[in-house]
């Protein structure tokens, strides 16, 4: 039974906005959530190239290392609201999911709009009250507490007060930045938003010439002044403008670190990391006596994407027409130089609007952990990405949306339903 007629008021309707809305409810709120797209989920449903990696399976105490920045700050929602609570919710729902590699989990069909479909059916089973196409213009406030919000269409009363508008980036899907100006006139600060797991700007021009190919299994590092400031494993991508994929991804923290040098820079991949360069010169060896009568350029197709090979002979100054059988040592150890560390200049990261996630955001200081309510502004609350938290790719992202969505709907459902108890 629901006892208050002030309403609990949660703007967005991404990840965190719908399952703060959907807890609200649950526990007997009176729920309005307000959207200015005319469909839920718009985020949800790109993320992942359209499958959504959900959250991850790794235990807890792992989690707080992947949000690089301020990841204590999540301690309270995460055990409130962990990534086993999120997959038995999805479960429950009729949404079966699967673990793949890095403990990366998606829907076992593959298609995020299932996950939105399953929240979707979570607003209706308790209630909520979504209204889309309606932007909100202004919160109200005074006295240091939320009065309601106004909209372009009318104004409602309420005590409690939910922002889960989302970042910067991807613009066209709604995070257009709305929820931080909110915030600042309400008195919070805002950290300077950057862009996080983003893309990046490479300076060779023939990059454009392998758009598409995909390299995987590889080391890639980033260098400044040949220090290595960071390294991952696993998966890279090709574009017309430079480099992307999962490892680009998480490396671009410390390029938009270092953004203020653009060029100093390096991206260095290992391309056979696998292998100890013992290893792969006996490799080269094996292949070479087996191609012995071909062109270098006819006798690394065992060994290397097709499109690749043109580049690597290039890097390593070998003329492509000499017969294998012909290499010197000395031409052998620059191939293998090149192949465990090819090397590419860095001009820097894409857009804030091309980023997976933006970094920056509501200052956590001010919001209590436990409720992310303000502590600030009564009856405010913040969850999701316009908190200033982000984490690396894997599901770490939409998992501390969830979280922190589910901890502000249920502090904010119990504030109403004990002011109208009164």
């Amino acid at each position: 039974m629901r006892m208050n007629n002030q309403p609990v008021v949660v703007i967005g309707g991404g990840a965190a906005g719908m399952m703060a809305a959907g807890r609200a409810g649950e526990l007997g709120a009176r729920v309005i959530l307000l959207e200015k797209n005319r469909v839920l989920g718009r985020k949800i449903g790109i993320s992942g190239k359209g499958r959504c990696n959900v959250t991850n399976s790794g235990e807890l105490r792992d989690f707080i290392e992947n949000y690089p920045c301020n990841g204590q700050f999540l301690y309270s929602s995460l055990n409130r609201f962990s990534n086993v609570n999120l997959m038995q919710f999805l479960e429950k729902r009729g949404i079966p999911l699967k673990k793949e590699r890095g403990g990366r989990v998606f829907p076992a069909s593959d298609r995020a709009a299932d996950i939105v479909a399953g929240l979707s059916r979570y607003l209706a089973e308790n209630g909520v009250d979504v209204r889309l196409g309606e932007r909100v213009l202004e919160i109200m406030a005074a006295n240091g507490a939320v009065r309601g919000i106004r909209t372009a269409q009318e104004a409602i009363s309420a005590y409690q007060v939910i922002v889960a508008t989302g970042g910067k980036s991807y613009p066209a899907t709604g995070s257009t930045g709305d929820g931080y100006d909110w915030a600042a006139r309400l008195g919070h600060t805002i950290v300077p938003l950057r862009p996080a797991l983003v893309p990046l700007n490479i300076r060779e021009e023939w990059v454009k010439e392998l758009q598409g190919l995909t390299l995987k299994n590889v080391e890639a590092s980033v260098l400044e002044e040949e220090k290595a400031l960071a390294g991952e494993f696993g998966e890279m991508l090709f574009t017309h403008f430079g480099v992307s994929g999962p490892i680009i991804m998480t490396l671009s923290r410390k390029v938009v670190e270092r953004a203020a040098a653009p060029g100093k820079l390096k991206l260095k991949i290992n391309l056979k990391p696998a292998l100890s360069k013992e290893e792969l010169d006996r490799r080269l060896a094996r292949d070479f006596q087996k191609y012995r009568k071909k062109q270098l350029k006819n006798a690394l197709d065992d060994l290397l994407p097709k499109r690749l090979i043109p580049r690597i002979i290039e890097a390593s100054g070998i003329n492509p027409g000499k017969f294998v059988n012909q290499l010197t040592r000395e031409e052998r150890r620059r191939l293998l130089d090149v192949l465990t560390g090819f090397t590419l200049t860095i001009a820097g990261p894409r857009s804030l609007s091309e980023a997976i996630v933006t970094a920056g955001g509501v200052l956590l200081t001010e919001i209590n952990p436990k409720t992310m309510e303000s502590r600030l502004v009564k009856g405010l609350y913040f969850a999701g990405e316009i908190l200033d938290i982000d984490g690396y790719t894997g599901g770490y992202n939409l998992q501390a949306a969830f979280s922190t969505g589910y901890a502000a709907g249920e502090a904010a459902a119990e504030a109403a339903l004990s002011s109208g108890k009164r």
